[in-house]
């Protein structure tokens, strides 16, 4: 189950990263809407597979959310749930981020049916709505931190994973908080992506690799009155 919950892990990471940062990038023109517009138009496939990779990122949340609950409610049921629910919001936002996504799309392919927008109107609308995407994304980080940093703290408190993962992932889920005020975590982005780097991709591999120690988690489940295994 560890497992599975890492390779959900990666899936999410691969698929929101890709459609939402990289993708996106490649389509957008820094402050001209009407090459942004372009680029949509001209790049549609490109445009399609960086919503669909989007898309797809929220479900695979939604599911590592799940079983992180599950491997962690042993430690503590409550901030398990909590986390469970502070990520499930941020799945939601993901979701509007990813309508976000496709929103400048439909206003420029139906920009005809806008009585009374000039050209210029439409490709600024959607220029707008592509910034809101990114707007989106941002507030989405502040929930994930949150959820790194709860989770942080399930694992420092497990018996079956490494602490130093659980502290690195409290210390990563703090810089992403500091998004809540955009202009600070932009600033700040380069040493949150390290402590990301030095966090998450721990995580990730010690799931996919190692697992939980199964006996710790059976012992720690036992005493919170748990039965079943992970």
């Amino acid at each position: 189950m560890a497992r599975i919950a890492g390779l959900f892990q990666a899936l999410e990471g691969t698929a929101s990263s890709q459609g939402q940062e990289f993708i996106r990038a490649k389509l957008i023109v820094s402050g001209n809407a009407a090459a942004t517009a372009a680029s949509i138009l001209g790049h549609s496939r490109l445009f399609w597979t960086g919503f669909v990779l989007s898309a797809a990122g929220v479900a695979f949340h939604i599911i590592w959310t799940l079983l992180f609950y599950y491997l962690f409610r042993p430690v503590s049921r409550k901030i398990a749930l909590l986390a469970s629910f502070v990520m499930l919001v941020g799945c939601a936002i993901q979701a509007v981020t990813a309508l976000l996504y496709l929103a400048p799309w439909v206003v420029l392919e139906n920009g005809s049916s806008l009585g009374g927008f000039t050209s210029q109107q439409i490709q600024s609308l959607a220029f707008m709505f592509w910034k809101l995407n990114g707007r989106s994304d941002q507030f989405y980080l502040v929930f994930f931190g949150l959820w790194c940093f709860l989770t942080g703290y399930l694992i420092f408190r497990s018996s079956f994973m490494p602490k130093v993962i659980g502290i690195l992932l409290s210390i990563d889920g703090l810089g992403w908080m500091m998004f809540v005020y955009p202009p600070l975590g932009s600033s700040l982005f380069t040493f949150i992506a390290i402590a990301a780097g030095l966090a998450e991709i721990p995580l990730l591999l010690w799931l996919l690799i190692m697992g939980v120690n199964p006996q710790r988690w059976n012992d720690q489940a036992a005493a919170a009155g748990i039965t079943s295994s992970a």
